[in-house]
């Protein structure tokens, strides 16, 4: 599998598997960004910033072994969201302050309006608290709210049913509502 190859040191397999995984990487780098208007990342700069975390100067996996396409984009996701939390504490470490929002976590992921910087940051502290309660509520939450994973994708990622992710975006939903009053 290329996966494991890239894991192993393979440059070549590292550089198919980015070569394959290319436009699914976009396409949740986009799902991303489209709901964070103010970033000034754009779904390439954040497909290219994130693969050079995910790999290391050899083009092999730091510290990860992915058995399957599933298990990378997970982790993908994982990335992309300590990217885009990066780059909006970069933006405010000059300008802290400003006027907090309430943030209502829709189902919808397409639908969400654009987020402001703050609420992109509550939603991770948020998020760093439920992790420390339910490790696969939090999970959830980062694959669907950062990486814009689909229910199937989350449910294959972690082997678990749809209709568990359902149940535990929506307690997830419950205990970030009140962490993030």
């Amino acid at each position: 599998m290329l996966l494991r190859a890239a894991h192993g040191g393979d440059r070549q397999a590292a550089d198919q598997v980015m070569s394959l995984l290319y436009a699914d990487l976009r396409r949740i780098s986009r799902a991303r960004l489209s709901r964070s208007g103010e970033l000034s990342l754009n779904p390439t700069d954040l497909v290219h910033e994130s693969w050079l975390r995910l790999v290391d100067g050899q083009g092999q996996a730091q510290g990860q072994d992915f058995p399957d396409r599933k298990h990378f984009l997970a982790y993908a996701a994982r990335v992309m969201r300590s990217v885009v939390v990066d780059h909006v504490r970069a933006r405010q470490a000059d300008r802290r302050g400003g006027h907090l929002q309430f943030v209502t976590l829709n189902t919808v992921v397409a639908d969400l309006a654009p987020q402001q910087d703050d609420e992109i940051l509550r939603v991770h502290e948020a998020l760093q608290a439920l992790a420390v309660h339910d490790e696969r509520l939090a999970q959830v939450v980062e694959m669907r709210y950062f990486g814009g994973l689909t229910e199937a994708e989350i449910a294959q990622a972690l082997d678990i049913t749809e209709r568990t992710v359902q149940r535990d975006w929506s307690k997830a939903r419950i205990f970030l509502s009140m962490a993030m009053k």
